[in-house]
């Protein structure tokens, strides 16, 4: 065990050593480079915030016909809609959660409809249980999440594992691990949970599928 810590030791002090050594090969002008690249790079993000803010990201808002939810999945390419009833009590639970993710989510349009406002819609939308949020990409439908058998079929269930099951749905930017569901193992994993890691499992497989078809 302790030859296996030293080997581990040694090989994170060779790793740091050697990019020292990258940095101070560095000439003035290279560093130049990399800091105009940076520079511009926090440019261009500061103005996609900008007009994500501009087209209502950032806060979780109320939308009140059907035209208007056409109109905004126009408008962004991630949106995230909440489907909900003034008389069904979890989707003030819905409600809690999405206004937490919206800031942090820039990239993402977070909006609510009420069932009672667009009848089409949900007819179209087959939308039969309540509370369900619609996952809207490039202007279309991919995926729902309906009641909370996918955010661990309880009322309790984190803000982190709405955020997780958004980010397995890829309409959220996720930087914790897709496979695995926060606070719950895995032989505590409810079904709605295997389905979710089902969709990463299945995108992953594609994306491999479409790089080996590039090649």
């Amino acid at each position: 065990m302790d030859n296996a810590v030293l080997q581990a030791t040694k090989l994170v002090e060779q790793q740091v050593d050697a990019e020292i050594e990258r940095l101070d090969q560095l000439q003035d002008d290279d560093i130049e480079k990399l800091r105009e690249k940076r520079l511009k790079q926090m440019k261009l993000l500061a103005a996609q915030q900008q007009e994500w803010r501009s087209q209502g990201h950032g806060e979780y808002r109320e939308i009140t016909e059907e035209k208007a939810f056409f109109d905004e999945c126009k408008q962004s390419a991630k949106v995230v809609c909440h489907f909900y009833r003034d008389s069904t009590w979890r989707c003030k639970i819905v409600d809690k959660h999405l206004a937490i993710l919206a800031p942090k989510h820039l990239e993402t349009k977070f909006i609510k409809l009420s069932v009672e406002r667009c009848p089409f819609l949900c007819d179209r939308l087959k939308i039969r249980v309540i509370p369900t949020i619609a996952i809207v990409i490039d202007g279309k439908t991919k995926d729902y999440i309906k009641g909370f058998d996918d955010l661990g079929g309880h009322d309790e269930f984190p803000t982190e594992m709405l955020e997780w099951r958004l980010g397995c749905a890829g309409v959220v930017n996720y930087s914790g691990d897709l496979l695995e569901p926060p606070t719950l193992s895995a032989d505590k994993r409810p079904q709605g949970l295997i389905h979710a890691n089902k969709i990463v499992r299945d995108q992953q497989r594609t994306a491999l599928h479409d790089d080996s078809d590039e090649d």
